[in-house]
């Protein structure tokens, strides 16, 4: 059974480590310097007493900021980055936020099919030199909310 949870910076990073389309995991450090200051939320997806996923966002611009996030290979296509988001957008909504954002990068393209498949549109492209490389920016309307 998938149990979604809120969670410390420390857990978020340990989970990260797992995730191995992070080639250089953020640190501790880097959470702290975003979070702090603003609100944001950490959650931790866990199935069976494993970690399974997290996800970590933060007000940015007067939108939350979806900022970083994954699920553990051996959890993938089981519904826990639906559930994680679900538990981020109720979280955003309940504090008022309109606008959910983030980006990714083009070579990512189970998450930009993830994003389209969730409500998200394109709404920006940084080009690099390597087009796998691109930042997409994505942003979802959230149904009520007052920011």
């Amino acid at each position: 059974m998938l149990q979604i949870r809120s969670c410390t910076v420390e857990e978020a990073v340990a989970c990260s480590r797992q995730i191995p389309e992070f080639k250089k995991p953020y640190p501790a450090a880097e959470y702290e310097k975003r979070l702090s200051g603003v609100p944001h939320l950490l959650l931790l997806a866990k199935s069976g007493g494993d970690v399974a996923g997290f996800k970590a966002g933060y007000e940015r611009e007067g939108a939350f900021y979806s900022w970083m996030g994954g699920v553990h290979p051996m959890y993938r296509r089981q519904g826990v980055a639906q559930a994680l988001a679900r538990e981020q957008e109720n979280w955003a909504k309940a504090y008022g936020y309109r606008h959910i954002r983030f980006k990714t990068r083009n070579y990512l393209k189970p998450m930009l099919i993830f994003a389209l498949n969730n409500g998200f549109y394109i709404t920006a492209v940084e080009k690099r030199a390597d087009p796998l490389t691109n930042r997409i920016w994505l942003e979802k309307v959230l149904e009520t909310g007052i920011k």
